[in-house]
């Protein structure tokens, strides 16, 4: 009976549903976090009886036809990228991108990775650095003696030293965006590699030609709407439910059969 395979592939893409659903809610005060959603596709089916045939010497044709289903399988789980709420956290060295980008982090092996938790912090060097310790291109160094430092929206870097009446600019930040910024290759720790889905990554100013702003004493928060999330993982459980009902009412199906006397 195919129905026990058909509600089957319907069990484990619930299953894959409810685990992006979790993944979501375990990461709704993660910094800069975006949620996914699993999209699904059905499978191949099966003709009994195909469209379009003559179904008659005299030309008649099937207009329908008999085509049965054989389930349900993942075509993707897709990042959603829009902006996540600001927070204000009063850290100087926070940073929040409004808008398009990605912050570029220098990885210990050489590759550049990408990512929107602007949460950094001074290194023992004064340069501005990720909570693991990589450092933010393009390697701005804060002097030692500064005593105040100032970011504008456009991410150029100003510090007042004592004795100076005026800023001292010491470098410039640059943001990375992307053409499918859902195809970048997700690495754990808020960081994501350029891949080919992504195309190569496209670097600029903040605010300047459709660039994100940098904001100074803020972060952005998670964008997972708890209410939303909820909702999901309510529809994906009573969907699991109703495909384990197939299977047993196909179970009972089959038991009746077997259990025919003539």
């Amino acid at each position: 009976m195919r129905a026990l395979n058909t509600a089957a592939t319907g069990m484990l893409a619930q299953q894959l549903n409810v685990e992006v659903i979790s993944n979501n809610i375990a990461n709704m005060n993660t910094t800069a976090f975006k949620k996914q959603r699993a999209e699904f596709q059905d499978l191949i089916y099966q003709s009994v009886e195909r469209q379009g045939i003559n179904s008659s010497d005299a030309g008649t044709v099937v207009p329908t036809g008999v085509q049965v289903g054989l389930g349900v399988k993942a075509g993707s789980v897709y990042r959603i990228t829009e902006q996540g709420n600001l927070t204000q956290t009063g850290n100087q060295f926070d940073l929040a991108i409004a808008g398009d980008g990605y912050f570029r982090i220098q990885l210990p092996t050489g590759e550049d990775a990408y990512t929107r938790a602007g949460n950094f912090a001074l290194g023992p060097d004064g340069q501005f650095l990720t909570e693991d310790g990589y450092v933010v291109s393009p390697g701005i160094t804060v002097p030692q003696d500064a005593i105040d430092i100032v970011i504008s929206q456009q991410g150029q870097v100003q510090v007042l030293s004592p004795g100076q009446t005026a800023p001292q600019i010491i470098g410039q930040f640059e943001l990375a965006t992307f053409f499918n910024q859902a195809g970048l290759d997700p690495q754990g720790d808020n960081l994501f590699l350029e891949s080919a889905a992504s195309g190569p990554a496209n670097l600029g100013t903040p605010g300047i030609n459709g660039f994100g702003r940098i904001t100074q004493g803020f972060i952005e928060a998670s964008n997972v709407n708890a209410v939303q999330e909820i909702t999901a993982l309510i529809q994906a459980q009573r969907a699991y439910e109703m495909n384990s009902k197939v299977i047993s009412a196909a179970d009972e199906m089959l038991s009746t059969s077997a259990n025919l006397r003539r």
